[in-house]
């Protein structure tokens, strides 16, 4: 898999009989398709975790959501101690580019969940952005934000 700009770690990555690579996911606690975009989501959950001390057991993968009438997904939603979605982690693959339309999509998701934070990446460029509900508005964070208690 191609070398994103995250620390290093280390998975379990399996080869099925047809070829195909899995990578063990600890939080679903099973072997998930390793398509390039679950590459990024899986490096940002062990950064998430082990560079900012994050429980696993705080975040939610592939959270369903009902908008508009339509079942959406958030790639991760984390929850602060409280038990409050604190983030939406919105991943997309190495290469794909971050536009404006990444920012729209975890924007309209949080129609839904109203997180003060909204994270995209690609595993390459990572964007982290501070929502103020009362006022209406946002302002990017130059690093990774605190978590909340």
């Amino acid at each position: 898999m191609i070398r994103l700009s995250l620390p290093e770690y280390q998975f379990k990555i399996e080869r099925s009989a047809d070829g195909k690579l899995y990578v063990f996911d600890v939080i679903r606690k099973k072997n998930i398709l390793l398509t390039p975009e679950e590459w990024v989501r899986q490096n940002f959950i062990r950064f998430m975790n082990e560079a900012h001390n994050i429980p696993y057991s705080r975040m939610v993968l592939e959270k369903d959501l009902l908008l508009n009438g339509q079942k959406k997904r958030i790639d991760v939603l984390v929850y602060n101690s409280a038990g409050k979605p604190f983030a939406i982690v919105e991943c997309k693959a190495a290469t794909v580019k971050i536009a404006q339309g990444t920012f729209d999509q975890a924007a309209r998701y949080n129609m839904v969940f109203q997180v003060p934070y909204l994270i995209v990446t690609n595993g390459m460029e990572h964007f982290y952005s501070r929502i103020n509900h009362e006022e209406k508005s946002f302002s990017f964070l130059k690093d990774f934000p605190a978590l909340e208690k």
